[in-house]
């Protein structure tokens, strides 16, 4: 079940994986040698790893091949956690993407533990009881494939279905804020807008009413494919009296270019570019404030239209919180992967049960 959860979080947030993988790779001076297309390419093909191989060790799929390899994968991550524990590198290892943080220390033991199941999984394979039969073995392992690659790449082109992040729909970012401010240990310490006029941080975050906040860590490596749709909701933000900002940590040569190509006249402004990829999981992406809370986030594919801003946010439902919720998301999970499974499960088992009644009828005649 570990390797299950493991591999449907990072494929929940396949450029956090992606972020976390760089941190890697710069803690061992290696961070200059790979593109972000193969690392994200190596999150993607990591969490369906574990996921597909989690969901195998499970329904007792290729028992041998399988447990060897859930073998090996912890004889080199225990060491590597080691490292992790003596050396300090980085902070949290992200083994579980945001959703559960664990100290290096933490990880190290987890991966102790699991190891030390691994190796006696290992040495008795065949006596793991197999809930479907071999014949049908092959739905479940298309099945799960195409279920968590799917997952992962509709997280790309929106959002993480799921947000473990201090930014998520429902904060109140202005409380929050202040909080840390005030000198509470919060993550939202580094969160700051700074303007051509100065720091503007409370002002944004303590505005009563709605605020649009395009959020692109770097602008010169932004998707333009919905440049006009942004100048759009830029004049839709004009007209309804909202306040409208660009946070970025771009250079003042990349603010230049962008203001260039897309005529952009709203205001852009800086921000820490680890903050930013905390907030939004899109480059660029669109969050909606409503009296400091984020209660909207939007990809550059999903951003709203002009069919959808024909009147103010008071009036739409674009305007407040969406209906669904983390206990809604659970259940269509539960209902388009697990439900299936059991459905396949009992139907194999009916299957078996009377192919063998029928063998006894035979044996008795």
């Amino acid at each position: 079940m570990t390797f299950i959860f493991s591999g449907f979080v990072k494929a929940v947030d396949p450029l956090g994986t992606m972020y976390k993988l760089n941190d890697y790779l710069g803690a061992m001076h290696l961070g200059q040698l790979l593109p972000d297309a193969v690392t994200l390419g190596a999150s993607i093909l990591l969490a369906a790893t574990e996921f597909c191989l989690g969901l195998f060790l499970l329904f007792a799929i290729q028992r041998r091949v399988v447990s060897r390899l859930i073998l090996l994968i912890l004889a080199v991550m225990t060491p590597l956690t080691l490292w992790l524990a003596l050396a300090n590198p980085i902070s949290d290892c992200g083994c579980f993407g945001d959703a559960v943080t664990l100290t290096n220390w933490q990880t190290f033991w987890k991966n102790v533990v699991l190891l030390a199941a691994a190796i006696i999984v290992v040495r008795k394979p065949l006596a793991m009881f197999r809930f479907i039969s071999e014949s049908n073995q092959w739905i479940v392992v298309n099945y799960s494939v195409v279920f968590i690659l799917g997952v992962s790449l509709w997280s790309l082109y929106y959002l993480p279905q799921f947000d473990f992040r201090p930014y998520r729909v429902g904060t109140n970012l202005q409380q929050q804020w202040q909080r840390t401010m005030d000198g509470a240990d919060l993550p939202y310490a580094d969160f700051f807008i700074d303007s051509e006029q100065g720091d503007i941080t409370e002002e944004v975050l303590s505005h009563r009413g709605y605020t649009f906040l395009l959020v692109s860590p770097h602008l010169e490596q932004a998707d333009d494919a919905r440049l006009d749709l942004i100048n759009e909701l830029y004049e839709y933000s004009q007209e309804q009296g909202y306040p409208f900002y660009c946070l970025t940590a771009s250079s003042a040569n990349g603010i230049t270019h962008w203001r260039d190509i897309t005529g952009a006249e709203y205001p852009i402004c800086l921000t820490d570019e680890t903050v930013l990829k905390t907030v939004i999981r899109s480059n660029p992406g669109l969050i909606l404030l409503k009296d400091g809370t984020v209660i909207r986030k939007w990809s550059h594919n999903d951003l709203p239209d002009e069919e959808q801003l024909t009147a103010p946010l008071e009036r739409q439902p674009l305007g407040h919180m969406p209906e669904d919720t983390a206990a809604s998301k659970i259940a269509t999970i539960l209902l388009w992967f697990v439900l299936p499974l059991m459905l396949l499960t009992i139907a194999d088992r009916t299957w078996m049960w009377t192919r063998w009644l029928r063998r006894r009828k035979k044996q008795r005649i």
